[in-house]
């Protein structure tokens, strides 16, 4: 089948891809653009294709939460001159709401979608972590997005039962900032708090403490290993007197997801 020449090059403007290249697609295509697109993308002869091997450290994490029910995606880039473009901020808003409707499998609905922005802004773009809590009747959905600029870097989902809104916000904002990694001690695995005990009785034997006290200085140890790591054990960031356990009072933390980019 014959194509024209701007035909070519609107492949090439395209894909990225080079001029002979473009034209095989064509032909192998019989002149359909959709699907010598796609023949390009197969033969790892297009621009996206070859990006693959890049770090794409930057991004925006969307956040969404409606009827009880919150929703993250990162979305992946290689600079925050992209992540902060329209295009790909709307392409992440699109992800987040489809995960919220449907499920965290979802966005494999949208692949099409993000080769075509692959091509558009010419970096290696993919879908990070993907993040959807639907809380138990009765229960609240706490959240917090923390921008840079227009889009979101840092966001949290938390589940609480017997909390007021404001609660779950505000435990949200603390872990935005706090990060830990566990809800609680008995969270952690047996595995992590050997391997701290140990690092810290080498810490402790290489600082010439004395024989004998070292077993109580490696238990304190651990102990703030706990206040770093278990959410409910940590100072709270608004009043450090105070742990979060302490602050929330009756309410219970049911679960919770952090997602950053970087």
């Amino acid at each position: 089948m014959a194509f024209s020449a701007k035909e070519v090059q609107a492949l090439r403007q395209a894909t990225g891809a080079g001029m002979m290249d473009c034209k095989k697609a064509l032909e192998e295509a019989n002149g359909d653009i959709e699907a010598a697109k796609q023949w390009l993308r197969e033969k790892g002869l297009s621009a996206s294709a070859k990006r693959d091997d890049r770090d794409n450290a930057q991004g925006v994490v969307a956040l969404l939460v409606k009827s009880n029910v919150g929703a993250m995606v990162k979305l992946k880039c290689e600079t925050d001159f992209v992540a902060s473009s329209d295009g790909f901020k709307a392409e992440a808003e699109a992800l987040v709401a489809l995960v919220l409707e449907k499920g965290e499998a979802a966005v494999s609905q949208r692949a099409t979608q993000l080769e075509d922005l692959k091509i558009l802004l010419k970096e290696k773009i993919e879908v990070g972590d993907v993040i959807r809590i639907e809380g138990a009747a009765g229960n609240k959905i706490g959240s917090y997005s923390h921008l840079q600029g227009s889009r979101g870097i840092n966001g949290v989902l938390i589940e609480m039962s017997g909390a007021a809104d404001d609660l779950a916000h505000d435990v949200a904002v603390h872990i935005a900032f706090a990060r830990p990694k566990y809800l609680n001690k008995t969270d952690v695995p047996d595995s992590v708090v050997a391997a701290e005990r140990a690092t810290l009785e080498v810490v402790t034997r290489n600082e010439g403490k004395p024989e004998q006290a070292i077993a109580k200085i490696v238990d304190g140890r651990v102990t703030g290993f706990f206040k770093d790591v278990c959410l409910l054990e940590q100072p709270y960031a608004k009043d450090d007197k105070l742990s979060v356990a302490a602050v929330i009072g009756a309410a219970k933390i049911i679960r919770f997801a952090q997602v950053e980019i970087g």
